[in-house]
């Protein structure tokens, strides 16, 4: 109950985005906030990158062991290997590279389209709608897996910009750092055009710590002017280590771009 006698309205997550924006930055570190409705252990850390948010313990053991399952079911899901890294995606297109010596060009790239979203992962939509990660109006209809093993990693680079905000990535298994960096301006541009490693940086450079079951929310400049990207690097990891990511994304089907200073 609040002064006046009346229920108190429960908080969501962006609850904690609008007071975060307000409070001044801190130069000794990320600060953590916990809330019982986000589960007894859920721990929600603020980083020094600007609309970077952790969100600890978002899954809990076996639930993870059941996406893993899931994932792994040949029957249910496709890994590409067309990558590095095996890749899986849900909802929309996607690119499948040929072998490397193909000499037509016009073969090079084969686009296919994506099972939709299936129900073991519908769930987690659900989760962030319940939680005010997305909006309901904006049920994200895209999901991107990723397996890193060894000294597999991701070039830096920014969400499509096709895409909105926020941009969350759900981190399964072993722990990893992902390094962030500061754009002078809002740059789209992927991996694969080799327009990315063009963008340019301010020289400010951020490691966030992202340990197994844990959900990363981009918004505002953590989504558009900072590039993220996994270092192709196998000290610290050891043997067996292993790292799944999820990645959601919205798209707005009636929004044909998004306006860029």
């Amino acid at each position: 109950m609040d002064a006046q006698g009346l229920p108190k309205k429960r908080r969501v997550i962006v609850d904690y985005f609008d007071r975060i924006v307000k409070r001044p930055a801190r130069s000794s570190g990320p600060s953590a906030v916990a809330d019982k409705t986000m589960g007894p252990s859920a721990i929600l850390r603020t980083t020094p990158v600007p609309g970077l948010t952790v969100l600890e313990d978002f899954i809990t053991a076996p639930e993870e062991q059941e996406i893993l399952d899931f994932l792994d079911e040949p029957s249910k899901c496709t890994w590409r290997t067309d990558l590095g890294r095996r890749t899986m995606h849900f909802g929309g297109t996607y690119c499948l590279l040929t072998p490397k010596g193909t000499i037509s060009q016009s073969l090079k790239l084969k686009v296919l389209e994506a099972p939709t979203m299936p129900d073991e992962i519908l769930g987690l939509s659900q989760r962030f709608i319940d939680l005010g990660v997305f909006p309901d109006n904006q049920r994200p209809q895209y999901c991107i897996v990723n397996e890193y093993t060894g000294n597999l990693g991701i070039s830096a680079h920014t969400e499509n910009f096709q895409f909105g905000e926020p941009v969350v990535g759900l981190s399964l298994l072993s722990s990893c750092p992902i390094r962030f960096h500061e754009l002078t301006e809002p740059f789209d541009g992927s991996v694969r055009s080799g327009k990315a490693r063009k963008a340019e940086r301010t020289g400010r450079r951020v490691d966030v710590e992202m340990p197994g079951r844990s959900l990363l929310i981009m918004r505002g400049d953590s989504r558009w002017k900072w590039q993220h990207e996994i270092v192709r690097n196998a000290k610290g990891r050891g043997i067996g280590w292993k790292r799944v990511s999820l990645t959601f994304r919205y798209k707005d089907e009636h929004e044909h771009s998004h306006l860029t200073t």
